[in-house]
């Protein structure tokens, strides 16, 4: 097996080298010299991280078309979890150097607290940690994710946490069933209050940008409530009246979730209002009626100005809002997205 030499320049312009087997995708190769890079799925279907290769030669493996194209793919965009050196790369990556951390990801334990179906298709699990051994605080920045591994397979899955950082010891997750999914069926079938998950984090890269102090819209499809929850309930802790609209969207009423705790966070958000967005309404819904990229469509047309615009949710709908604010004149560097499959 080969050694390469991997350069990654972050967003803010730092350079990470380390090496890579040919066999190795970077963000494995990354891990095992104890430099987590943000990432999610680590299976090419998210496109948290996606980055751009200047120089070196590359193979890129299996990945979700809708989040990285056949245009990107030539002009040189990579997944990091899915590129294979065959020489050494210089690439750039889609986070600053503070999103990145140094040191082996080591598992802890936590005990299942709280198991709930909260919507159609829709559970949220709470946990709390079991060990002590580092402490019980729970440290984390609004928007990042932690891996659950499901007991006794190995396999792990990312998801947002929808909670803030506290000293109580506790995460709590929203998760999106999914007819297929590994995760899923272990919920459905497997997990009960009282189980250990081992938990792996924090990672990834998205979160409120300190450099900014513009309104914001922010726009969840489903279950990408989550780190959105997260941040306005840290934005509620620091008592902020940052203007913010929220754009919640899913598929039919009965999957809409939360709506108690947006109320009680409007209490404490003077500058939060929200917009609830049904795709598929029964007659009478009163809300909108639509996706929540049609409905970024009418806000922006009815409340023009510059905008931070975050995203998360499934591809199509991040791959569609974003087109809209670049339409509707927002600068691509104040959109911020994460996507899940």
């Amino acid at each position: 097996m080969s050694e390469h030499q991997i350069t990654l320049t972050t967003r803010d312009g730092h350079e990470v080298t380390f090496s890579c087997g040919d066999s190795f995708d970077v963000v494995s190769a990354g891990e095992q010299a104890a430099i987590l890079l943000p990432s999610l799925c680590r299976d090419g279907g998210c496109g948290a991280c996606v980055g751009h290769c200047a120089e070196g030669e590359y193979t890129l493996g299996e990945h979700n078309a809708g989040v990285l194209s056949e245009a990107a793919v030539s002009g040189r965009d990579v997944l990091l979890c899915r590129t294979y050196p065959q020489s050494d790369l210089k690439i750039t990556a889609p986070y600053d150097y503070a999103h990145i951390h140094f040191g082996h990801c080591e598992a802890r334990n936590a005990v299942i607290t709280g198991l709930k179906t909260i919507a159609d298709r829709t559970v949220r699990i709470r946990l709390s940690w079991q060990d002590e051994e580092g402490g019980k605080a729970v440290e984390f920045e609004p928007g990042q994710c932690m891996e659950l591994e499901i007991p006794d397979t190995g396999i792990r899955r990312a998801y947002s946490l929808a909670n803030t950082g506290n000293w109580r010891g506790e995460l709590e997750f929203l998760i999106r069933l999914q007819p297929e999914g590994r995760f899923s069926g272990y919920l459905s079938r497997g997990a009960e209050v009282g189980q250990i998950l081992k938990v792996y984090g924090p990672s990834g890269a998205f979160g409120l940008q300190s450099d900014s102090l513009n309104p914001a819209v922010f726009i969840a499809g489903g279950t990408g409530l989550a780190p959105f929850l997260s941040m306005l309930r840290r934005l509620a802790e620091w008592g902020e009246d940052r203007s913010i609209h929220l754009l919640f969207g899913v598929n039919r009423e009965s999957e809409l979730f939360y709506i108690d705790e947006l109320d009680r966070l409007k209490q404490q958000l003077p500058g939060l209002s929200v917009t609830l967005c049904v795709w598929k309404p029964e007659p009478d819904w009163s809300g909108f009626s639509g996706t929540p990229a049609e409905a970024l469509q009418h806000y922006l047309q009815d409340h023009p100005g510059d905008y931070d615009i975050y995203l998360c949710g499934p591809p199509l709908l991040v791959t569609a809002a974003t087109q809209v604010a670049l339409a509707r004149g927002i600068a691509e560097q104040r959109i911020f997205s994460e996507k899940f499959g």
